[in-house]
């Protein structure tokens, strides 16, 4: 398993977040980075109107590079059995996006764990157009963890198409087996409709494409799952709080500039209201 990378900013919401992510990497067997972004005032534009102590921004390093130990110690101290993973800890001046770009390129980063709101499903760290840029930029499979998410182990994964695109839906399952296969969990392909049947040719698809997918993955455990619901997102609603899913899986696909600006996607959406761990994968080119 490929390094979780775990930004914090060591809120509630993060450290939670932090706490999911090491026992996922547990389960998952792959080791940690820990780290912390941080912005100083030499960095921002209204840093030449003032003028700030060289010895300030060395308290600043030094504080956050404290934080990240103890968060460090504290996720170490909470499962001392089976697999430990190695948590190396990173603190870096600069926004965001950009440490993590930096260290994505730098390491072997398999899958990027943050927390997000109850409310509006973003953190303190991802506020607003920083949230959208960084779903829409990952290059990596993003996991949102909201604060209500319990930490235990993940028995199903539902991944929701809509089968307009099954062929880059297909390609992300491939993508998602290696993890079922390390957690020993079901992917249950979701399809939402407002239909409360299929007709039997539809079905006949579906049982084709299963047999097809679970031969050529090599996984067994696959299965297709219809949610009668008017929307999408009510749909998923009702899949996660009905506890039919530990985690959702989806696929964001990025919409032109017009789209993104008159339509939220599906992905964002939930991001805002789903009440287990979301699973972001970019879309294939």
């Amino acid at each position: 398993m490929k390094t979780i990378l775990i930004p914090t900013d060591f809120s509630d919401n993060a450290t939670h977040a932090a706490e999911y992510g090491y026992q996922l990497a547990k389960q998952l067997k792959g080791n940690i980075i820990l780290c912390n972004a941080f912005l100083i005032p030499v960095e921002m534009p209204q840093a030449t109107m003032v003028a700030w102590p060289m010895y300030e921004n060395d308290e600043v390093i030094e504080s956050c590079a404290n934080d990240v130990k103890a968060l460090k110690d504290r996720l170490e101290k909470s499962g001392t059995d089976g697999f430990q993973p190695i948590i190396k800890c990173i603190n870096e001046a600069g926004a965001l996006q950009d440490v993590i770009n930096e260290i994505t390129a730098a390491n072997e980063i398999g899958l990027i764990v943050i927390g997000t709101h109850g409310t509006s499903g973003l953190s303190s760290f991802i506020l607003g157009n920083h949230a959208r840029r960084m779903i829409d930029n990952t290059t990596k499979p993003l996991l949102l963890v909201p604060p209500q998410a319990k930490v235990l182990p993940v028995k199903k994964i539902a991944f929701a198409t809509d089968l307009a695109n099954i062929q880059q839906d297909l390609a992300t399952i491939f993508e998602l087996v290696p993890y079922a296969k390390a957690l020993n969990a079901e992917i249950l392909l979701t399809y939402v409709d407002d239909e409360k049947y299929q007709t039997e040719a539809f079905k006949k698809h579906m049982d084709r494409l299963l047999k097809n997918l679970s031969d050529n993955a090599d996984y067994p455990l696959i299965y297709y799952r219809l949610v009668k619901s008017a929307t999408i997102e009510l749909g998923l609603d009702w899949l996660c709080e009905n506890d039919q899913a530990d985690m959702l899986a989806m696929v964001h696909r990025k919409r032109g500039l017009l789209d993104s600006l008159l339509i939220t996607s599906h992905t964002k959406k939930m991001a805002g209201r789903v009440t287990v761990p979301l699973l972001v994968f970019p879309a294939k080119a």
